[in-house]
């Protein structure tokens, strides 16, 4: 009996999924996460009053699912590196910059399957008085940059959306780099022709 108790004990100590939602947190609870990290692999953070860059996450290496939503975190959250994670849910938030977003998504989750941030400006849909122009180009611009997607917000990203995709925004992160080339290549021909010119001053 002793050892069935202690077994009960050892296997309490372990979770693969913990809440803290509707708990009006200003801070995450890191004290009680980070006694998890061999074993968590859910939490959910909705439905609180967080904004601050989750950094000490990255410390929970089986990961795969992070729910923050319902809380106040904007376009420039800093989340730390997770490649374990697949799922990341951060409905209504204050998320209105989707490029500054989705480059930190893009970044930090690179293994990232699904992605769900409606109910947020930068995510324009019937939620929030979005046309469906402006929806279709936001999935369209989301799907681009994060290849691997599966299901964005609570629909199945398709391969004709993939298609459209990759037409609509080919290579866009390639574009910006030749155009930084181009333009420090310019730069650097403007200073070797102004130098003569101010020699000959």
């Amino acid at each position: 009996m002793d050892h069935h108790a202690s077994g009960q004990q050892s296997h309490a100590a372990h979770f693969q999924w913990l809440s803290f939602a509707y708990q009006s947190l200003t801070e995450i609870p890191y004290e009680t996460i980070l006694t998890q990290t061999d074993s968590l692999q859910v939490l959910d953070l909705s439905y609180n009053l967080l904004d601050e860059n989750p950094a000490l996450l990255g410390r929970l290496e089986k990961l795969s699912t992070l729910i923050l939503d319902c809380n106040n975190y904007t376009s420039h959250v800093k989340f730390p590196y997770m490649p374990s994670v697949t799922t990341v849910c951060i409905n209504k938030n204050k998320i209105n910059n989707l490029p500054v977003f989705v480059e930190e998504i893009w970044r930090k989750f690179p293994n990232i399957k699904i992605l769900s941030m409606m109910n947020n400006e930068a995510a324009p849909s019937y939620f929030n008085g979005g046309s469906l122009t402006q929806y279709t180009d936001y999935r369209l611009y989301v799907i681009s940059q994060l290849p691997g997607l599966e299901i964005l917000d609570d629909t199945e990203v398709l391969e004709k959306e993939r298609a459209q995709a990759r037409k609509t925004y080919r290579l866009q992160q390639s574009g910006h780099s030749s155009r930084k080339q181009r333009k420090d290549s310019s730069k650097k021909h403007t200073r070797i022709q102004k130098k003569p010119s101010s020699i000959m001053k």
